[in-house]
């Protein structure tokens, strides 16, 4: 089992423990809360970050234990600590535009379905690359072979399709 600090505001507050069990890891993270909303726990890794889940109540501790898959803890890379956050806080969005989408893939069925493509942004968090293209009902789904893969949403007034990839760009959830 390995330790690691819990931090609230950047400052310890409690601690991070992460098992490994065969092909799943096991998080349980433990700390006095702030009666001041809901707090989620998140895994902080070199490449990226996972969301635990929100921290049970029990008198003035929160706590939260929870298995993830290899599949899941692998993009956090080596875990470094443990975070507590608003749970309705989201994580910052820095979309840049992306005039010629096709060319952030290296996969030549990517390319090909996404050259022309226009109005694209794109962000990486992590190890995560996420691809929004405008989305419009009137006209066809972009990208329909990923369709399962999709999230609708509001990026700066407009509507976009939002799609995640890995570094071998393989679809994520």
């Amino acid at each position: 089992m390995d330790k690691f600090p819990l931090l609230m505001d950047g400052k310890p507050t409690g601690e991070l423990t992460a098992e490994r069990e065969g092909l799943y890891t096991w998080f349980s993270a433990r700390c006095p809360l702030r009666p001041d909303g809901l707090w989620c726990a998140w895994a902080v890794g070199d490449r990226g970050e996972l969301r635990l889940g929100v921290l049970e109540p029990e008198g003035a501790q929160g706590h939260i234990r929870r298995r993830f898959s290899g599949r899941l803890t692998a993009p956090l890379g080596r875990l470094l600590r443990g975070e507590v956050r608003p749970a309705g806080a989201k994580e910052p969005e820095n979309w840049e535009p992306a005039p010629a989408p096709e060319q952030l893939f290296r996969a030549p069925w990517l390319r090909q379905r996404l050259k022309g493509a226009q109005g694209a942004k794109v962000r990486l968090s992590g190890e995560t690359r996420y691809l929004a293209l405008p989305y419009d009902p009137a006209k066809p789904f972009p990208l329909t072979t990923l369709f399962c893969f999709a999230r609708l949403r509001s990026i700066g007034g407009g509507t976009y399709i939002v799609f995640a990839f890995d570094r071998q760009d393989r679809p994520v959830f």
